[in-house]
């Protein structure tokens, strides 16, 4: 017992140091994608150091249900990784000590951090978000700092096109410049053209003072008199020597209210967003059957249609006649008796009324998606608080097993697989979310897509480490497709140094005769150029092929044994046969009509079956030919010997 408590504070020594390392990594990578994400609403505006870290803080906070999946699946896969590359973890196993065993730890503790995920969701996450949304925006409307360039027109200066030729870097004297008054609306537009001119900030930051030196000034007075419809539009011009301008600027940095903020859902509890949802769906379904309502009582042509309904399945079948209003039209009478002005009036009068109806469904129309995607964001966050926990707990299994079976540690393997893993849990999960925002999907089958995909990942490789299994071995995958589409082999004889069995001419030519005869056989029952639905359902016979290669590696193992190196080098000639598994992919009937109905499966693995079919073929002729030559060279050695003997 002591030993195992020994093993455990052992692994999770190796765990912690690199858990804890990963997290901050993959904290700064995601928290460096969000700040290039918003960069654009931070830069230039001369915010303090103060809100800025804050805003980074908040921001770290809700990136960390991003970045915690990833260092859980990278710890753990180095951990394992590191056992097993320094042989501890096959010293684990020899002690009689389980992969299970060796994981108990691991998984107590992160059963432990699915919890803490849990409760940081749900009580921790909707606080940072709200505090984060809440300085973003704000810092999105915070004027930016004023730094006015040379050479092109600043319009960050609410109202007012500013154009400057040359700056004094010193002085801070602006040379030759150029505004635009747009405070009043383009018609209503000023210019400002001035020989030099500086600008500071008043001390409560919420207006800019220019002072102007030796300029002119332009205003249209399209305001003062009655030229609004004319042409020619008075205007006042007006030289200075010096002038001020006071333009209203407010550079300071103004919080927004967090309350709207934390009345969305983002700033919501499991608890809260449990009530919000179902005020939102009692709401969404009474303007629903208010809308209904208002459509089925509604009157067409002098006649209120009511809505036929299924019962059981609530299904609307027909609009049927419920009670007559009015005594309805006869359009087509009325339309035909009337002069062509009035049934042009008639139809544009019933297009103007098509119209307004359309629009009025629109409207509602889109005010139900409305109703319903808001409905769907809250279900949807519901959803988050429970799928962070449920994901540290799968990529534990999956990197746990897989750093068990790879054996590699360090950052190289380990970190390549943990990546190429997370972007496939992120486009699923992502792909999940935006169906389920979109109503494509239910909401639950969205958030727990990714978890349902990985889930039977995490199982497999669980399953094949505690089988040590070789999931990642090159040569087993070799031989399986060399078995599925099979690879060409040489076959390599030697002469013997030391025969046992000599080989007897009148044996080895009746073994001959033999193969050559079951060769001869094969060729004849299969036939050579099989059909669509003939290699589907007979195919080429497996168990007869394998009868034949058994029969001729018994003759060439006899055959070997011979002293002559012709007839050594003659037997390199026959070739190998093989029972590959497209000479006849599957005895089943049923599984043969699938292929053969589902025509573009079967006709590619058909035309590529049917090629190798080509190359048996070839093969099995090889050995028809091969065994003639060794017979003639048989009874050839055989007259010889005779004819030395009686010599």
């Amino acid at each position: 017992m002591l030993g195992i408590k020994r093993l455990y504070t052992f692994v999770l020594q190796r765990f912690l140091p690199l858990f804890a390392m990963t997290f901050f990594i993959c904290l700064f990578i995601v928290l460096m994608q969000f700040l290039w994400r918003y960069i654009d609403d931070l830069v230039g505006k001369g915010l303090g150091v103060d809100v800025l870290a804050e805003l980074f803080f908040y921001a770290a906070l809700t990136m960390i249900p991003m970045a915690l999946p990833l260092a859980i699946l990278l710890a753990s896969l180095m951990t394992f990784g590191n056992l097993g590359e320094h042989f501890e973890l096959t010293a684990m196993k020899a002690s009689g000590v389980s992969l299970i065993k060796v994981m108990r730890p691991l998984i107590v503790l992160m059963v432990l951090v699915s919890i803490g995920a849990f409760f940081f969701q749900n009580n921790v996450l909707p606080v940072a978000q709200t505090k984060m949304w809440t300085l973003l925006y704000s810092m999105r409307q915070k004027s930016p700092e004023l730094e006015i360039p040379e050479g092109v027109f600043y319009d960050q200066i609410p109202g007012y096109n500013l154009f400057v030729e040359k700056k004094d870097r010193e002085s801070g004297t602006l040379h030759d410049l150029m505004i635009y008054d747009l405070s009043r609306g383009f018609d209503n537009a000023s210019i400002i053209l001035a020989d030099s001119g500086r600008l500071a900030v008043t001390d409560d930051k919420t207006h800019l003072f220019l002072r102007l030196w030796q300029g002119e000034s332009f205003e249209n007075l399209r305001e003062a008199g009655n030229s609004v419809h004319t042409k020619n539009v008075p205007y006042r011009r007006e030289s200075f020597d010096e002038k001020h301008i006071l333009l209203k600027f407010d550079a300071n940095f103004n919080r927004m209210d967090e309350d709207g903020m934390r009345n969305q859902y983002v700033g919501k509890n499991i608890a809260e967003l449990r009530v919000a949802i179902d005020s939102l769906s009692e709401h969404t379904d009474s303007v629903g059957r208010a809308f209904g309502k208002e459509i089925k009582e509604t009157p067409y042509m002098g006649v209120r249609y009511s809505m036929e309904v299924n019962t059981d399945s609530g299904i609307v079948l027909r609009r049927v006649p419920d009670v007559r209003v009015d005594r309805p039209l006869n359009v087509d009478s009325l339309f035909r008796g009337a002069s062509s002005a009035a049934q042009a009036n008639y139809l544009n009068v019933a297009l103007s009324k098509a119209k307004q109806q359309q629009t009025g469904f629109e409207f509602r129309k889109m005010i139900m998606k409305d109703e319903r995607k808001n409905l769907r964001r809250h279900d949807i966050e519901l959803q988050k608080k429970f799928t962070l926990s449920f994901a540290c707990i799968i990529f534990f299994f999956i990197g746990a097993p897989l750093g068990a079976i790879i054996r590699k540690g360090g950052l190289g393997m380990p970190l390549v697989i943990s990546v190429l893993l997370f972007i496939f849990y992120y486009i699923i999960d992502n792909t999940g979310y935006k169906m389920a925002r979109d109503g494509k999907i239910l909401v639950w089958e969205g958030m727990w897509l990714s978890s349902a995909v990985l889930l039977p990942l995490g199982i497999f490789f669980t399953y094949k480490a505690v089988k040590d299994s070789a999931v990642f071995n090159r040569d087993a995958y070799l031989n399986f497709f060399r078995k599925l589409v099979g690879s060409h082999l040489v076959r390599h004889i030697e002469m013997k140094e030391l025969v046992m069995d000599d080989v007897v001419p009148a044996v080895a030519l009746q073994k001959l005769e033999a193969l050559r005869s079951e060769a001869s056989e094969y060729m004849r029952v299969n036939p050579a150029s099989p059909g669509y639905m003939g290699y589907w359902l007979r195919g080429y016979s497996r168990s007869s092929l394998r009868r034949l290669a058994s029969s001729l590696e018994e003759t060439v193992g006899y055959l070997s044994n011979s002293r002559s190196k012709l007839v050594i080098n003659k037997l390199m000639d026959y070739p190998f046969l093989r029972s590959l598994w497209l000479y006849h992919p599957t005895n089943y009937p049923a599984m043969s009509w699938a292929a053969i109905i589902l025509f573009p499966v079967g006709l590619p693995v058909y035309l590529v079956g049917r090629r190798q079919l080509g190359i048996l073929r070839s093969e099995i002729q090889t050995v028809m030919r091969v065994s003639d030559e060794f017979s003639a060279i048989i009874v050839a050695d055989s007259s010889e010997n005779e004819q030395s003997q009686q010599i």
